[in-house]
């Protein structure tokens, strides 16, 4: 039987999932000994690294049969995988945000259903936002430097992770609303849970003491 393949992401939650998977007994050191792969193999098991918007892709068309992805990504993509574990770690928050200065405009304009302009590299989860509640907004879909879309007028708000809220400030802006909170995640392809559904249970049973299950 091949390699039970795990993807990785890239970025902020690198080192809490390598972390996660290490504790589950997986032998992870040979992705931090060469930093510019992307593949790597040993103990039987088989590692991709990516960035962590292409982890739900990899696992959803079969290209890994498990991952390792923000609850933000999932949501924003709704990619059809299988939720198996909270892990509990790379917590932050999907913010409403504005400047300061114009915190209570922006707001009252929300309130009033004027149709508002926002920045965001979630568009579909602002989208569904705004939806929610009913107001419509124009969504400006960036991928990155966010907060500076207000600061010149691309933009009344954003819709943006944030962790400690330090960008935030610096740039001098306000949370209007916490939309969700985002925690990482291990998922599964739907296929590979069937079938290789043995291992992928083995490996959950050993992350469980690291992270809550989910259902």
């Amino acid at each position: 039987m091949k390699r039970l393949r795990i993807a990785v992401p890239k970025g902020a939650i690198f080192e809490d999932a390598l972390r996660a998977l290490d504790s589950a007994g997986l032998p992870v050191e040979v992705v931090r000994e060469n930093g510019r792969r992307l593949v790597y193999e040993a103990g039987g098991f088989e590692f991709i690294v990516s960035r962590p918007t292409d982890v739900p892709v990899f696992v959803e068309y079969g290209a890994a049969d498990v991952g390792i992805v923000g609850k933000d990504v999932l949501e924003e993509g709704r990619p059809n995988v299988v939720e198996l574990l909270d892990l509990g770690t790379g917590w932050c928050r999907m913010i409403l945000a504005a400047p300061s200065a114009r915190a209570e405009e922006v707001r009252e304009a929300i309130g009033h259903a004027e149709v508002v302009h926002v920045a965001t590299k979630f568009p579909n989860t602002a989208r569904r936002y705004f939806e929610g509640m009913g107001r419509q907004a124009e969504i400006i879909a960036l991928h990155g430097s966010i907060e500076l879309a207000p600061l010149v007028g691309l933009a009344e708000c954003i819709v943006d992770l944030t962790a400690t809220g330090t960008t935030l400030r610096e740039n001098d802006l306000a949370v209007l609303d916490e939309i969700s909170t985002s925690t990482a995640r291990l998922i599964a392809n739907r296929g590979a849970y069937r079938l290789r559904n043995a291992e992928i249970a083995a490996l959950v049973d050993a992350m469980q003491k690291e992270g809550l299950p989910l259902g």
